[in-house]
Formats: structure tokens, C-alpha cells, sequence
């Protein structure tokens, strides 16, 4: 790991300024994330957009955090003293603000593919503020750490996707998507204050030395089976849950539930349910093998999704109540798997390759919500949603068979 130099300002050097800054970027990036994949499909849906449709438009926009591994060489490779991690961050989040301003002006009733094209770039600008702030943490946190960063992380995350994905439903039913957006430009642009109290690790070798120690070390890297084993099961193993979360706005809108029931749902349930998740899966990966963790976790969201669909398909009229409970449930064990399973991640990865090798695999985990929505959105159109959820908890298992073949020094 990089030291950071002594400075009473920088909040790298204490725990506690440690975790804001995890918290806080994380936060900036939930936002939006909330927005895109809770918000939009029940709006959608709403407003008569077929499942597919709905399927399809979230897939889209998630591409972004597929592919940012193309140029998240960029930042490991084209940092240099003038232009750093900070502002890699400021400039993405920067843009993340002027891309969401046109839809302030923009009504999304006949214009979804403008909505989708804005927000398509607005990802693209949150993929790589994304990049730059785990690049900036693996260099700067020990490995000690990362089960409990990763909580702090996902605090973050669902706080953001808390207001802006679940409340923005409550907020734009009361006051219009207009404000709603607007506030979420004024919340990323507060988070970047923070950047003013951080000195980030130093670079201590020159530019040819750096591009040269990279090829050695990426090379290293693809030979290393390690690495494909890890990308793998980032691809496959979050299928289940990945499924029921993108299909519950839509699932839960077909069960005649209200649109405040359902964004009152998202903003306080789903996120205290993956903050304490998230927390206790960080605090239990630390203290246990990563790998069981992960394992344990994993069966947790497995069953409950199954439960959804078998109650489904059996007992299809159950009380609003018991569908609600039964997510919140999956949701639990969602933020106790993702903790856990990014700081597997991160144990994998080489802080080296901060920017390349961890955005591989967090796009990769993207890459899975991607191809899952788009293939959960079609076969809930065509068979229901309970096969679709029952099809991917097979997934889920045999993602198992990877998980088994990642070694972890």
C-alpha cells in the first residue's frame, strides 16, 4: 500500500475520515444508481411501459459500470501529480451535475429516449468517478479494513439510493420530477466539497516507470487464473437477487400496491434492511473466512427469492405485508453478501492495478445486473415473474463452482 503523508486536514490518515470519504463518494454514486434502477422501472411501468421495455432501458443504462474497465486503465496509467485520483473525482462528478440538468426542463412523458440518452451519459460520468474512488481507496486503506470499508461503502450507496430511488417516488408524486432531480444535482455537487481535506496517496515512480511497471503487472494479472475465476463469479453470482430487485417496482405495481407504498418501501425497509445487512456482513467477513462468508450470505438471498416465487405460484393473493417482508428479507441478505463479496474483490485485487483490476470486477458484478435484468425483464413477460426469479437462483448456486476456485493469499 501507498503511504499517505502526515497532514491534519487529510482525511486519509484517521479511521473515522476514512470511512466518510467511502461513505460520502458512495453516496454521490447511489444517488443516481436509485434513481436509474428503482425509480425509472416503476415510473415506466406506470405509465404503461411493458415489462421488456422496462427491462430493456434499465439494461442500457447499466452498461456503463459494465464496460468501464475499458478505460479504467486511464486513471492507473494517466495519473500524474497535476492530475490525480481527486480529480479524476471532481471532473466525473462535475459532469455526473450538468448531465442531470437538462431533465429538470425535460418531461419524460414522449421523450424516454431523450431521458435515456442523457442518462446513458450521466453513467458513463458516474461509472468513472466510480472507478476513481476505489482506485483512491485501495491505495490508501490496509487490508485489515475492507470488511468494514465495504459497510461503509454500502452506507453510502443505500442512503443515496434510499432518498433518490425509493423517496424520489414519494417526492416526485408530491412535488414533480423537476424538484426531485434537482435535488439530487445539489447532493453529488455537496459531496464534492470533501475533496478540498484530501491528500491522496503520492506517486513516487515517473510516468515511463509506471506505464511500464503497469504492462508487467496487468500481464501477471490475465495469466492468473485467480482472475478469471473472481470475474466469473461476479458475473453470475448476484443473479438472484439481482432479478427480484429490478423486477420489485414492476412485481410489486402488478400487486395493485401504491406508488407511495412502494416508494416508502424502497427509501426506509429495503435501505435499513441492506444498511444493517451490509454492516453485519462486513463486521462477520472480517472475522470468518471471506469465502464462507460469501457462501453463507449467498444461500441467505437464494431462499428468500425462492420463497417469492413459490408463494407466487401457490398462495398468489397473500397480503401486500407478506410480499413487502419477503423483499425486505432478500434485501437484508443482499447488503450482507455485497460487503462481503466486495472485499473479497478487493483481497483479490492488486493495489497496483487500484483503477483496472477491482473496476474489472465491480464491472463485471454490473455486467451481471445488466444481462440478468435484461433476461429476468423478457422471461417475467413471457412466463411470469416466478420463473424468471427461480431461474436465476439456479444461477446464483452454480456460481458456487467459481467461488471455489478463487485462492485468496
Amino acid at each position: 500500500m501507498s503511504s499517505v503523508k502526515s497532514n491534519p486536514i487529510n482525511l486519509l490518515n484517521n479511521k473515522s475520515g476514512r470511512g466518510l470519504i467511502a461513505f460520502a463518494f458512495y453516496f454521490a454514486e447511489g444517488a443516481p444508481i436509485g434513481f436509474i434502477w428503482w425509480t425509472m422501472p416503476t415510473l415506466l411501468r406506470q405509465n404503461g411501459a411493458g415489462i421488456d421495455l422496462v427491462g430493456t432501458f434499465t439494461a442500457i443504462l447499466i452498461l456503463p459500470w459494465v464496460f468501464k474497465f475499458l478505460w479504467a486503465p486511464l486513471v492507473d496509467v494517466l495519473r500524474s501529480p497535476r492530475f490525480g485520483f481527486i480529480k479524476w473525482i471532481g471532473v466525473s462528478q462535475g459532469l455526473m451535475c450538468l448531465t442531470l440538468i437538462p431533465l429538470i426542463f425535460i418531461p419524460l412523458s414522449g421523450n424516454i429516449l431523450c431521458w435515456c440518452t442523457f442518462l446513458f451519459i450521466h453513467s458513463l460520468c458516474a461509472a468513472t468517478q466510480d472507478v476513481s474512488v476505489d482506485a483512491m481507496i485501495i491505495n490508501s486503506f490496509s487490508n485489515q479494513e475492507t470488511g468494514m470499508l465495504n459497510g461503509y461503502m454500502q452506507a453510502g450507496m443505500l442512503l443515496g439510493r434510499s432518498i433518490f430511488g425509493g423517496g424520489a417516488l414519494i417526492l416526485i408524486s408530491k412535488f414533480g420530477i423537476p424538484l426531485t432531480v434537482s435535488l439530487m444535482v445539489i447532493a453529488i455537487f455537496l459531496t464534492m466539497i470533501l475533496l478540498l481535506f484530501i491528500k491522496e496517496p503520492a506517486i513516487v515512480i515517473s510516468n515511463e516507470k509506471r506505464l511500464e511497471n503497469f504492462k508487467k503487472n496487468l500481464k501477471k494479472t490475465l495469466v492468473a487464473k485467480k482472475t478469471w475465476f473472481t470475474i466469473a463469479f461476479a458475473l453470475t453470482a448476484a443473479s438472484a437477487f439481482e432479478a427480484a430487485g429490478a423486477m420489485s417496482g414492476p412485481f410489486l405495481t402488478d400487486k395493485k400496491i401504491s406508488s407511495e407504498t412502494i416508494g416508502f418501501f424502497f427509501g426506509v425497509p429495503v435501505a435499513i434492511s441492506m444498511l444493517i445487512g451490509g454492516f453485519i456482513g462486513g463486521f462477520l467477513s472480517d472475522r470468518m473466512s471471506r469465502k464462507t462468508s460469501v457462501l453463507l450470505f449467498l444461500f441467505g438471498f437464494v431462499l428468500t427469492v425462492s420463497s417469492i416465487s413459490v408463494i407466487g405460484f401457490v398462495y398468489p393473493s397473500v397480503s401486500h405485508f407478506i410480499w413487502i417482508s419477503l423483499f425486505v428479507v432478500m434485501y437484508f441478505f443482499t447488503g450482507m453478501f455485497t460487503t462481503a463479496s466486495y472485499a473479497l474483490f478487493m483481497d483479490v485485487s492488486d493495489p497496483k492495478l487500484g483503477a483496472t483490476q477491482f473496476s474489472t470486477f465491480m464491472a463485471a458484478t454490473n455486467g451481471c445486473e445488466s444481462w440478468v435484468v435484461l433476461t429476468a425483464g423478457v422471461l417475467s413477460a413471457s412466463h411470469g415473474y416466478g420463473i424468471a426469479f427461480l431461474v436465476m437462483c439456479l444461477v446464483s448456486v452454480l456460481s458456487l463452482f467459481f467461488l471455489a476456485k478463487i485462492k485468496i493469499k
